[in-house]
């Protein structure tokens, strides 16, 4: 009989507990990439599997995925069970399942514009190689599809236009916010201004908006009209807490670094880069997720009066239309904006992670 080295058992054990701590380190890394994803249930599942008190572990994944699943259910429930009770002009109101059918009518619709969309764009492009072959190149021309877009295609509009009048948004808030923290005198010149416009309503905005859009531009350009009211409606309402916070931000920096600065004698511009920016990150990235949110829920309303073809026209147009089917359509555009409102903040929340030090969630 073999006798069995107790060193070797040692270090067999020592090597064992080396790989459990690097996969654990591993996890825990991975910990905050799954809170960014809204998946921070993952992570005690992961350590489950991996041994770490899987007791204690089983609490934590009840607590972030149990408990939140039974919610939704009970949601679901309630909803289906309260919804026929209650007759509304077009019908009862429709339940869960009624409303998933229709989800899956309109993805249905859009597969089939998507495709005679494509069809027609194949035509144009054939008929415009056979004239090129003929050597009629002068009469080639690019014919836009005047079809009806499909559902995804006014998310894509929605999205485009809330991203839009949010960048322009914080391209004046931040600098403002800073020269705001910056200099007192800035900041009561700045701060009457944001106690009275940030209360007022986009649905206050969008008339002037819509009056100054119309006598300025021809709607002829990049742009149409319907959308530039719409991202002009979005900033104007959106760029009130991005301002707010980033003046916060800067106006909270250590003095102490501030100090710095002047002993080093820092011009201005490196000031801001070098000392203020990093400070007030995390300040600022919440006040863009703040914003971008209301940016989304602004929208919705100015597309509906400008009529530019997303969300908010969609909802409108069924609204108008009376069918049905009307009801449950509203109900699904209801939850893709909020589905995609929260995709919005996790995508602001995976950048304000990679950029500062901020353990917000």
């Amino acid at each position: 009989m073999t006798a069995i080295d107790p060193q070797s058992l040692t270090d067999a054990a020592a090597a064992k507990e080396a790989r459990k701590a690097r996969l654990f380190t591993r996890i825990n890394k991975a910990d905050k990439w799954f809170s960014v994803l809204g998946l921070a249930w993952i992570t005690p599942v992961l350590k489950a599997a991996a041994g770490d008190n899987p007791r204690a572990q089983g609490k934590e994944i009840w607590r972030l995925l149990g408990v939140p699943l039974l919610a939704i259910a009970a949601f679901l429930l309630l909803w289906g069970t309260l919804a026929p009770r209650v007759q509304t002009s077009l019908g009862a109101v429709p339940g869960p399942v009624q409303v998933w059918g229709e989800a899956v009518n309109l993805h249905e619709d859009a597969v089939a514009k998507s495709a005679k969309k494509a069809k027609f764009e194949e035509m144009v492009a054939k008929r415009n190689d056979k004239l090129i072959a003929e050597g009629r190149a002068d009469e080639v021309k690019s014919v836009a599809y005047t079809g009806a877009p499909s559902f995804y295609e006014q998310i894509w509009t929605s999205i485009k236009t809330v991203f839009f009048g949010f960048l322009i948004g914080s391209a004046v808030a931040i600098p403002l916010g800073i020269l705001a923290g910056l200099s007192p005198y800035a900041n009561a010149a700045i701060n009457p201004l944001i106690q009275i416009f940030k209360p007022v309503s986009p649905l206050a905005w969008l008339p002037i908006v819509t009056m100054v859009v119309s006598a300025t531009s021809t709607g002829e350009g990049l742009f149409p009209k319907s959308f530039t009211i719409s991202a002009i409606t979005v900033t104007l309402c959106s760029l009130w807490p991005t301002l707010i916070n980033t003046a916060l931000g800067v106006a909270s920096i250590d003095k102490d670094l501030v100090n710095v600065s002047k002993v080093l004698k820092m011009n201005t511009w490196t000031k801001i880069t070098k000392l203020v920016l990093p400070s007030a990150l995390p300040l600022i990235f919440t006040g863009l997720r703040l914003s971008l949110g209301v940016g989304w829920m602004v929208l919705i309303a100015a597309e509906m009066l400008a009529q530019n073809p997303g969300l908010g026209k969609f909802v409108w147009d069924e609204f108008q239309n009376g069918s049905s089917s009307s009801l449950a359509r509203i109900m699904v555009a209801v939850l893709t904006i909020g589905i995609i409102g929260f995709l919005l903040d996790r995508v602001m929340y995976a950048l304000q992670s990679l950029f500062t030090f901020s353990n917000q969630r």
